[in-house]
Parts: C-alpha cells; sequence; structure tokens
C-alpha cells in the first residue's frame, strides 16, 4: 500500500559538482528536495521505489546498489542507489519490479540524480523503477498498482520534470502552451489528484519535452484510493524548465 510519495525534478544540475559556478541558483530546490525526502523517511516506509524516466536500454527494474554516474555530464562523480551492493535487473521495454541481475547497467540520468539525492538514506530498503517517456497511461497505471502492491507499506520517490519550452532560451524554445500546462501539473500535485494526472495529454507533453509525464501517471497509478493528502513545496522554471516538489502523505 502506498503510504506517501515525493515528487521531483531530476536534472542534472541538482548535483553542485554538475552545476559548478552555478550551483547556488539550484540551493532552494535541493532544500526543498531535501524536505520532501524527510517526509518520506517519516513515513517509515518497508520499501522505497524510485521512479524517473529512461530511454533504453535504462527501462525497467534496478536493485539496491545499482550504480549511476555523472561522467558523462564531464564530472567524476559515480552514485549507488540505496546503502547496500546490489546490481540493476534485466532491461525491458515496460517498467518491471522483478528482473534477473544484469550488474552490467547502469542507472539512467533521472534515477542517478534520486540516488544523489538519496546518499545517507537508511530508511528501507530502495528499488529503482526506469518509466519510458512514451509509455502509454494504461500501462503506468498498471506498474503504479503493482509497485503500490508489493510490500505492507511503499512510499514513492517520483522523479521528471514539467515543460522546457517556458522562455525562448529554454531547451525546446517558447510555447506558449507550456506554462499551463505547467500550471495544471502543479495544481495536481499539490491537490494529490491523481485524476489530474490521469487525463494528462501525453502528446502535448512530448511536444513541450515534459520528462515527468509517464512517471507522474505511474504515481497516479499508485495512489488511487490511498486517501493521501498533497502539500507544494517548491515550484519554478529556472532555465525555462518547470520544476516542481511536492509530497504526498
Amino acid at each position: 500500500m502506498l503510504v506517501a510519495a515525493a515528487v521531483c525534478p531530476c536534472p542534472p544540475l541538482l548535483v553542485p559538482e554538475v552545476a559548478a559556478g552555478a550551483a547556488p541558483e539550484l540551493d532552494a530546490l535541493r532544500a526543498s528536495c531535501a524536505d520532501a525526502i524527510g517526509v518520506l523517511a517519516a513515513s517509515r516506509p518497508d520499501r522505497l521505489v524510485v521512479i524517473g524516466p529512461a530511454d533504453r536500454p535504462h527501462r525497467g527494474a534496478f536493485a539496491e546498489g545499482a550504480t549511476g554516474s555523472f561522467r558523462p555530464f564531464g564530472v567524476a562523480l559515480d552514485v549507488r542507489l540505496g546503502s547496500e551492493p546490489g546490481a540493476a535487473a534485466d532491461a525491458t521495454a515496460e517498467p518491471a519490479t522483478e528482473a534477473a541481475a544484469e550488474p552490467a547497467r547502469t542507472l539512467p540520468p533521472s534515477l542517478a540524480v534520486a540516488a544523489w539525492l538519496l546518499r545517507g538514506w537508511h530508511a528501507a530498503p530502495v528499488e529503482g523503477l526506469g518509466v519510458g517517456e512514451q509509455l502509454e497511461q494504461p500501462r503506468c497505471a498498471a506498474a503504479g498498482r503493482a509497485v503500490a502492491e508489493a510490500a505492507g507499506r511503499v512510499a514513492l520517490l517520483v522523479m521528471g520534470d514539467g515543460s522546457a519550452c517556458r522562455t525562448v532560451k529554454a531547451p525546446g524554445y517558447l510555447d506558449e502552451r507550456a506554462e499551463p500546462f505547467d500550471v495544471a501539473v502543479t495544481a495536481a500535485l499539490a491537490a494529490a489528484d491523481t485524476d489530474a494526472l490521469t487525463a494528462l495529454d501525453a502528446e502535448l507533453a512530448d511536444a513541450l519535452k515534459v520528462s515527468g509525464r509517464a512517471p507522474w501517471q505511474v504515481l497516479a497509478g499508485a495512489a488511487q484510493g490511498a486517501g493521501l493528502a498533497g502539500e507544494l513545496l517548491y515550484e519554478a522554471a529556472p532555465y525555462g524548465v518547470g520544476y516542481a516538489v511536492a509530497t504526498w502523505t
């Protein structure tokens, strides 16, 4: 059963070593993410599942101890998911909670950022789930239900960014649909509105370069009937990308 969830964005710039001289610009975002993870720990989960967007070959389940790296971003920094050594699970085209061990796989960037946020986490065993950004809503919902039913008390850390089209300098340039989309997502996260997240337009999200749509819809599937209340901790669009931090308890 889902007892708590935290939603955080997943830009590698959250890691100060990656951001370098620009690191102070996201201090408030980092602090909000830390507060959200504190809420997860306080929920006393039996298991924490980290969910984030992933492209091939990084889709599927990752066991505690799976490793990631920020070397592709020019920083000699490696991270581990959770506190115990382990191996990543077999890659699949769709989310899975159990898969054969395959040590050679590494965490996708979204889960590597989550692993960095979770450094020092000891509250419960941790698993990762890389979700294809194009995964259809019904399959997202099914994955969420499976995750929520996997243990008596499950907490989720859901990684994903909003639109990348908020300004002319944004990665996707300016799109007038971007801000209304992000406002709707932020309202849904603040209210723990599973119906609103379920109804997100996948085609529009793709056009706006939203990485969080599928993970948010996995969250919606996991939270159906859980009776959780939401709280928004952070909302802004630095660099023209929509970032939100929220907790559901």
